[in-house]
């Protein structure tokens, strides 16, 4: 592959994310929440059991200053509810309050209509070989 080739499909990448991201958050914008805290509820959602901060925020990828403003602001809308480790003072765990569920349901179902759009016309082989570049390239990011 030459580095031509190389670069444009970099810049691809980086436009169809940006762009998927972008519909979405015009999508979502009657919700009243901003990308980083609607983000946060879905990673929560996925939790099986209550997870920690520092366990969200791994999950979301941003760093526990950051979750910490983004979970006081989810607090202070009644979405979020932060209780204290009984085994570690340090530690809270995060959990959903019962007015996020519905929220919750409502993005999900955005981005199912949004990702059911961008996919038409795709076959699953083709989407197949695509995740494969894409876990072949996350591979060589991840020994960086």
């Amino acid at each position: 592959m030459s580095y031509l080739d190389q670069h444009r499909f970099a810049m691809q990448l980086a436009q169809l994310s940006r762009g998927w991201r972008g519909e979405l958050d015009r999508r979502l914008a009657d919700l009243g929440l901003s990308q980083a805290r609607w983000l946060v509820l879905l990673h929560l959602a996925r939790f099986e059991q209550l997870p920690t901060q520092r366990e969200l925020a791994q999950s979301v990828g941003v760093e526990g200053p950051t979750l910490a403003r983004l979970l006081d602001g989810l607090e202070a809308q009644g979405l979020v509810m932060r209780q204290a480790v009984a085994e570690d003072r340090r530690a809270k765990k995060v959990a959903l309050q019962p007015e996020a569920r519905p929220l919750i349901e409502r993005i999900e179902a955005i981005s199912t209509q949004l990702r059911s759009e961008l996919f038409a016309g795709i076959g699953d082989e083709e989407l197949r070989g695509c995740q494969q570049v894409h876990a072949r390239i996350l591979g060589n990011l991840a020994k960086l």
